[in-house]
């Protein structure tokens, strides 16, 4: 007899009544896998340190039938992260599913950054989803029904780059901590603990480099055999397949999902 049950097909990819805390909601990916979650069903817990933007999400997500809620955090602030967890958990309850969205960047020659500047980026990259992984797997193992943790760092956590000698650090230390946290939660208490890591995605940041006729496009293009540089929804599929039970033996993983770059 073939061993696989068709409930389980039927429903592996869904996350419906789940609750999903998105930090860096506000961001270009962030508001998208936001209201992604929301899409398919889950109720969304949206943070950020932006209360301005947080508010005009909700509205606009809450318009389309989506149950969302938000509250106000630094990621890197434990007391803020432990009071926004504690606000997502008076709204609905528990928390079943992590994505941690948020990221800084702020390029510059190591002969020419201050270790002010690195260690800004490196706590607001690396420290900061420590920070919020711990006290949200805390909250899932009080729980005790397990949970997904979804965090997105970089493909420059897999390369060095002039000027990011803040960023790839921070990105390779979160990667590396994904795949430690996997070893600490995922068999003594079902949380699975990934991560998703993009290279350039469509954001007001980055929409500079999306002029196909400039020497920047150009040369992202050759490391790119998909052919184009990512939209944010692009990530999408990813985000929901790691947060639900089609993952489930999935964990430690830091998951490729850049068009191919390192292939080239």
């Amino acid at each position: 007899m073939v061993n696989v049950k068709k409930e389980f097909v039927d429903n592996m990819f869904s996350v419906k009544g789940k609750v999903a805390l998105v930090t860096g909601a506000t961001g270009a990916l962030g508001c998208v896998l936001s209201k992604a979650y929301g899409y398919a069903g889950a109720k969304v817990f949206m943070t950020g340190r932006n209360e301005k933007k947080l508010q005009a999400l909700e509205a606009e997500f809450k318009a389309e039938g989506i149950d969302c809620a938000y509250g106000v955090a630094d990621p890197a602030d434990e007391a803020q992260v432990d009071a926004m967890i504690k606000a997502c958990v008076a709204q609905y309850g528990e928390v079943n599913i992590l994505a941690v969205t948020h990221g800084f960047n702020k390029p510059q020659n190591i002969l020419e950054q201050s270790v002010a500047d690195w260690q800004y980026i490196m706590d607001a990259d690396c420290k900061s989803v420590y920070v919020v992984c711990k006290y949200v797997a805390q909250q899932m193992v009080d729980q005790g029904k397990g949970g997904k943790i979804v965090v997105v760092t970089s493909q420059r956590s897999k390369r060095g780059m002039a000027g990011y000698t803040g960023y790839c650090t921070s990105k390779g230390g979160a990667d590396l901590m994904v795949s430690s946290m996997a070893c600490d939660l995922s068999a003594k208490y079902g949380i699975n603990v990934n991560s998703i890591c993009p290279t350039v995605f469509r954001s007001d940041l980055t929409e500079w480099m999306f002029d196909p006729e400039s020497a920047v496009y150009q040369n992202f293009l050759k490391r790119e055999p998909i052919g184009r540089l990512a939209e944010p929804e692009d990530f999408v599929g990813y985000a929901l397949f790691l947060s639900s039970d089609a993952s489930n033996y999935i964990t430690g993983a830091n998951c490729d999902c850049s068009g191919g770059y390192l292939t080239c």
